[in-house]
């Protein structure tokens, strides 16, 4: 047809014109002028990215060199820059993982380089100043991924700039070695530096995509709680970031020290066929040991290793003890969104039913033997164990996964309502509690299963159609996507205020050491209300859990 059309000419040209469009268009082709792609100008060369619904996205962003053969164990360094443009229009590849939490992560992958980063942005005009929102991925610092998380929900809606990230995990992530630790440079916490090596690649980067990069706020659920907690802590961190989000859990208590993570990671270094070797000849000889045997020593699917401890005390990037640092103010003091779902600990009963052969709910007698094993050891006070039966009796809940549930998940949530105590005199906190009982599944159905609030059942509330790496999306119904965007709406305006008011009708006072006061926010369907941290205290018998 158009050889036929570039034979014409004048009157006849514009009539094929018109005939041609007319066709195109009654086939569903009308002809347009496609907008060009997004391109920005990074410090190490220009970007082009695409346009989703609004949202300018760019995936798969390089923050760092790839941390393979020798920068294997070493901190981040700043990537090659390039000349032309480079396309950002697929995510990078995930981090080297093994473990994959059922359908949480994976699949699993060996791949060392995957220091990349995703930005969703809805104004690309110089000055626009918006305020970024940075997000740690959850998994335990041993798995997950940046792909899964889509940003431009909260881009678009809340008008802000959104940051996704990759970093190391697992033992490619936090291992501690004398043979590493003494080569001159930070070690140990590499998953920490790279987090930090993207904050960094935000504030150098970030206003030419339309973020203001004096207003950061940084975030994430689970590890990625915990993460935002620890950069809170890190010396390095601080400026980095003017506003934290913890999503199921800041860290609360204290982590491995140097001296036993070097012990830890000597025992790898023996497993992975370098023991025999001390100073640079082991440092070489590990860094030489392909990833395959790195990850394999790493865990399982279901499970992880005694060799992966996560961070650690390093003297540098976690130079004190999280509740030392807490009560002695001796963080970067932002305000801070924390909060919990209002039942955790589904989280990992499902891992647990999904893994078994057959599948089927923990019975009585598992349950009698997590509590005696769990609170019978020498950290507790003899007779804990007789005491959490006699608080969670499996007659009082209609399955023993629903008395599992509520032992395994009170002491943590209790223990961050403690913390929210703790800073509130030094820092505005606004505390909350994920309530929705019947969000969405990602994982596959499972014989008298009750997921509830289960963790991470809030991660799409905020990224929409969040299913993990191998689960399944299913869409919100009515009154959850009425309630996500009240959280979207409340998430972003804590990044443009650190105040998350002005979100809905109900008000979220800033928590206080009043108990009485109605300060915590539970997020629920189909009304967001609060209660005080009295209630709370009593519902999740948390003068109990403060007493242990």
């Amino acid at each position: 047809m158009f050889r036929i059309f570039s034979r014409l000419r004048g009157e006849s040209r514009r009539l094929g014109i018109i005939i041609i469009t007319s066709i195109l268009s009654l086939s569903g082709l009308a002809i347009a002028r496609a907008a060009p792609p997004p391109v920005v100008q990074t410090v190490n060369g220009e970007v082009a990215g695409f346009y989703n619904n609004s949202v300018a996205e760019f995936l798969g962003m390089r923050y760092a060199k790839p941390p393979v053969g020798q920068w294997r164990w070493m901190p981040p360094q700043s990537p090659t820059p390039w000349s032309g443009v480079r396309s950002a229009t697929m995510y990078g590849n995930r981090c080297a993982q093994i473990t994959t939490l059922g359908v949480f992560a994976g699949p699993a992958t060996n791949t060392e380089d995957c220091l990349f980063l995703n930005v969703f942005t809805p104004d690309l005009q110089a000055g626009a100043n918006l305020p970024v929102i940075v997000w740690i991925h959850g998994g335990g610092n041993f798995d997950g991924e940046s792909n899964d998380y889509d940003g431009s929900k909260m881009a678009l809606q809340g008008n802000t700039v959104v940051v996704t990230i990759n970093y190391r995990l697992n033992l490619m992530g936090f291992l501690a070695a004398a043979s590493l630790d003494t080569e001159g440079h930070q070690f140990g916490n590499y998953g920490l530096m790279d987090q930090q090596m993207a904050l960094n690649w935000v504030r150098q980067n970030i206003a030419n995509f339309g973020g203001n990069p004096n207003n950061v706020t940084l975030g994430g659920q689970s590890a990625g709680a915990e993460d935002t907690g620890f950069a809170m802590l890190s010396p390095p961190a601080a400026g980095l970031f003017q506003r934290g989000i913890c999503e199921s859990f800041c860290p609360t208590g204290n982590i491995p020290t140097l001296a036993s993570a070097e012990a830890v990671g000597q025992n790898f270094a023996t497993a992975a066929g370098c023991g025999g070797k001390t100073g640079p000849a082991q440092a070489a000889c590990l860094r030489h040991v392909p990833a395959a045997i790195v990850e394999s020593l790493a865990g399982t699917a279901s499970a992880t290793s005694a060799y992966v401890i996560g961070p650690m005390l390093d003297g540098n990037i976690l130079p004190i003890q999280p509740p030392t640092a807490w009560a002695s103010g001796q963080f970067t003091h932002v305000p801070l969104m924390n909060g919990n779902v209002q039942d955790e600990e589904n989280f990992g009963l499902a891992i647990t039913e999904y893994f078994s052969n057959p599948r089927q709910p923990p019975t009585d007698s598992q349950y009698t033997n997590y509590v005696t094993t769990t609170y019978s050891s020498s950290a507790y006070p003899p007779g804990t164990a007789e005491k959490v039966l006699r608080l969670y009796p499996p007659t009082n809940y209609t399955s023993a996964q629903l008395a599992w549930d509520r032992a395994g998940t009170d002491p943590g949530i209790c223990a961050e309502m403690a913390l929210n105590t703790l800073l509130a005199p030094q820092i505005p906190v606004y505390a909350y509690l994920f309530e929705d009982q019947t969000p969405p599944f990602y994982f596959p159905p499972m014989p008298g299963f009750l997921p509830l609030a289960y963790h991470t059942a809030d991660i799409q509330f905020l990224f929409p159609l969040y299913h993990g790496g191998q689960g399944t999306p299913h869409p919100l119904h009515g009154e959850q996507s009425t309630l996500s965007d009240t959280l979207v709406s409340a998430w972003t305006k804590f990044a443009w205020t650190g105040n998350p008011n002005g979100a809905g009708p109900t008000p979220w006072p800033v928590y206080s050491v009043n108990p009485n006061k109605s300060d915590i926010l539970l997020e629920n369907v189909p009304a967001v209300q609060t209660e005080s941290t009295a209630q709370f205290n009593v519902a999740h018998h948390c003068d109990f859990w403060s007493s242990l």
